[in-house]
């Protein structure tokens, strides 16, 4: 690193809390040094009390660009110029553009995940899936999912700040896509259970299961899943979490977060420096596979 970094390298940053677990500037950096691209990617720990301060830090520095994870991907809207229609749409943003000091907000995480899905040989398309939560990626994935032909979603959330999201999604889904979608109380296991069962996949699109949280899970027991369900969680440290342990024991084929967060990093490494990443080599150097 020490030897790619001049007088004209440019700083791109993760904007995030916690993420120092976060495998994002490994990948960046990597694919910067492989194409020569005169870029350094660093993790900043920044939650919503000093995102305001971060983002004027980003334009007085003349930063071309930024990612940001929980809990900033909704409160940065209003510290931005302008958004992408998609990130419009999912009322997130993950990823910064700063093009002369005018911030562009958009969204990759749903094209990740459901790119991550097709590289691991899985066709949602025209079928049912389950999902927990509706955050910032939540929102992506369920959105990116209807558009793409997922048949059916059941969402399912805590009563919590993101529940009134929720059903604006609902609401989206239902009027923009011909998708159906409905939305249940996470607290209530047997509707959980009775969704699941007739799904194609599951997905975690939560928190749940990486650090404060790590070991833990909304899914009680492994009778709630079948050998025939596929399993997918958006977390990706650790590898296997609670939740895939248990569905691995179930017989389930499974996918964690990593190939969602390789793909979602390909859109806005793409988005920042107008090149591709080089997919192939990243997941050899990572060891993504």
């Amino acid at each position: 690193m020490a030897e790619r970094i001049t007088g004209h390298t440019e700083l791109i940053g993760l904007m995030a809390y916690p993420i120092r677990h976060s495998s994002s500037p490994a990948i960046h950096n990597e694919a910067f040094a492989y194409l020569g691209l005169d870029y350094a990617y660093l993790a900043f720990e920044v939650d919503n009390d000093t995102l305001e301060d971060a983002i004027k830090g980003m334009r007085a520095l003349q930063m071309p660009g930024a990612n940001l994870s929980m809990p900033n991907k909704a409160a940065v809207i209003p510290y931005l110029d302008d958004l992408s229609p998609a990130a419009r749409l999912c009322g997130a943003v993950n990823t910064i553009v700063n093009k002369d000091g005018f911030l562009t907000g958009h969204i990759t995480d749903g094209v990740g995940y459901m790119q991550a899905l097709k590289g691991d040989g899985i066709d949602v398309i025209g079928k049912k899936m389950t999902i927990a939560g509706s955050g910032g990626a939540a929102t992506a994935i369920q959105i990116q999912a209807a558009l793409d032909g997922v048949k059916e979603i059941s969402i399912f959330n805590i009563k919590d700040k993101f529940w009134d999201n929720a059903k604006e999604t609902v609401d989206k889904i239902t009027e923009q896509t011909d998708c159906k979608a409905a939305l249940y109380d996470l607290a209530d296991l047997d509707k959980l259970k009775e969704e699941i069962e007739d799904s194609y996949l599951f997905a975690n699109a939560t928190g749940m299961g990486m650090k404060p949280r790590e070991g833990q899970t909304y899914i009680p027991d492994k009778s709630f899943f079948r050998p025939e369900l596929i399993v997918t969680d958006v977390v990706y440290s650790p590898a296997e979490t609670a939740m895939l342990k248990m569905a691995k024991e179930a017989g389930c084929k499974t996918m964690n977060g990593m190939g969602m967060l390789l793909f979602q990093a390909a859109e806005a490494f793409y988005l920042w420096t107008g090149k591709e990443m080089p997919i192939d080599h990243m997941k050899k150097t990572l060891k993504f596979d």
